[in-house]
């Protein structure tokens, strides 16, 4: 072979055969379209996880009652306070005791004189048996003593007289007969003594059934009729009091209301007196009547001179924000509190619901008196928000919690201060100015730093 020939055979060998190749490619092709696909999809869920989690930094406006129902009766002062019970009763036990037995829980509702907790009572029955047993003793010696001796019994006594009586005279005999003997030297002195001594004690027995026989005949004294009298009432309050202490086991209530606490567990020691911390309990239950609550607050010295008594107000709660109740001033401390420049001043529900309970927060707005009746009107207020805050004219959004809230609204009418709010606002929400487009109901939002 030439070597012309070997040089074209090598560049033959070197030549790239592309039918072989077009099926590598078109695999490398497929892949890269396929990779392609997935980091879109990767980015597309990427995008959706971010916008769903984002959090919107928000303006927010805290919404203030301004005016009461369509007299325009004007707020003079809103404050926040508590609801509480006007009446809480802690029921305790007059007796020292462990408990038995307890048929409430917390949150039952109870009638007056209903059982409520049972202490162990063995020890107020075993005393109260044992005075009821001295009574009865006394009782039956003041009657014998009233009653005086039975006929039998002073018929006995008559006969014992009679009987000594006798004896006494057959002494007599034989000391006459031993004093003879004596003095005619038959019997000796020791002999004629004894005759003696024997006639003297049977006249000495004779003195005494005598006078056993009179008192039988007579009867007992009036002092010891009046002192068995004196025993008998004596015993007879030992016994009234051991009752009562007995009763006092069994515990009831005091009145109609509902249980807000129970303290005590069967088991438990209940005491009277001294209560130590992990040692005897000091009551067994409280309750109060929910139909009688108040709304308590601390009202600064400030604008104290804007509240009088039986002033009108509207009471709202945070946990019921559109729920409105009727209120009244009944209540003003007549004590300032010097450390908090404040006074005290309570609030009476007029018509309360199961809704409300002791301890919620309450805000409380105060109204003015009317001129004509010099009494506030009981309509539910009115709330201005910015315009701003209304989304489509009928919702709003509320920052509750960390989330942006939907909440539907009805609008009254624009004013100069803003857009009025007939319904859906109580006062005290704090609702999102200039809300973004894509805010959704329940997307996290926080409130924007200033």
């Amino acid at each position: 072979m030439t070597e012309n020939a070997k040089v074209n055979e090598s560049l033959a060998s070197l030549k790239i055969d592309r039918a072989k190749s077009r099926p590598r490619e078109r695999r490398r092709i497929k892949w890269w379209i396929l990779a392609g696909a997935v980091l879109l999809i990767l980015l597309g869920i990427r995008h959706a996880f971010l916008s769903g989690t984002a959090v919107y930094a928000v303006e927010t406006y805290r919404v203030r009652v301004e005016t009461a129902g369509e007299s325009g009766a004007a707020v003079v002062l809103d404050a926040a306070g508590y609801i509480v019970p006007h009446h809480k009763i802690e029921v305790a036990s007059k007796v020292v005791g462990r408990v038995a037995w307890i048929g409430v829980e917390k949150g039952d509702k109870v009638r007056r004189g209903q059982v409520l907790v049972r202490l162990e009572d063995d020890e107020y029955r075993a005393r109260t048996a044992q005075a009821e047993g001295r009574l009865a003793a006394l009782r039956a010696r003041l009657q014998e003593l009233e009653a005086g001796s039975r006929p039998e019994e002073i018929a006995l006594a008559k006969a014992n007289l009679e009987e000594a009586k006798a004896e006494f005279e057959n002494s007599r005999i034989e000391l006459r007969r031993a004093k003879e003997l004596f003095d005619a030297g038959v019997v000796s002195r020791q002999e004629y003594d004894n005759a003696q001594t024997v006639s003297e004690a049977r006249k000495a027995r004779v003195a005494s059934l005598d006078r056993a026989y009179e008192l039988r005949r007579i009867g007992p004294r009036e002092e010891e009729i009046a002192a068995a009298r004196g025993e008998v009432s004596q015993v007879t309050g030992e016994v009234a009091y051991s009752r009562t202490m007995l009763d006092a086991t069994i515990i009831r209530a005091p009145s109609n209301g509902t249980i807000l606490e129970r303290n005590v567990e069967i088991g438990e020691f209940v005491t009277t007196g001294f209560v130590g911390d992990r040692g005897a309990k000091g009551y067994v239950v409280s309750l109060a009547d929910l139909n009688d609550i108040q709304v308590e607050l601390d009202i600064s010295q400030d604008d104290f001179s804007r509240l009088r008594m039986g002033q009108r107000c509207i009471v709202t709660t945070d946990a019921y924000r559109d729920r409105h109740y009727a209120g009244e001033v009944v209540e003003i401390s007549p004590e300032a509190d010097r450390q908090k420049a404040t006074v005290q001043v309570k609030v009476q529900i007029l018509e309360p619901d199961a809704y409300l309970r002791p301890e919620m927060n309450a805000n409380v707005a105060f109204q003015a008196a009317d001129e004509r009746t010099d009494q506030a009107p009981a309509a539910a207020p009115a709330v201005t928000v910015p315009l701003s805050a209304v989304r489509d004219g009928n919702a709003v959004f509320l920052l509750v919690g960390g989330r942006a809230v939907r909440r539907a609204v009805s609008v009254r009418g624009s004013t100069a201060r803003g857009v009025e709010i007939a319904a859906g606002l109580a006062g005290g929400e704090d609702v999102i100015l200039n809300p973004p487009a894509a805010l959704k109901d329940g997307d996290p939002a926080r409130r924007k730093e200033s």
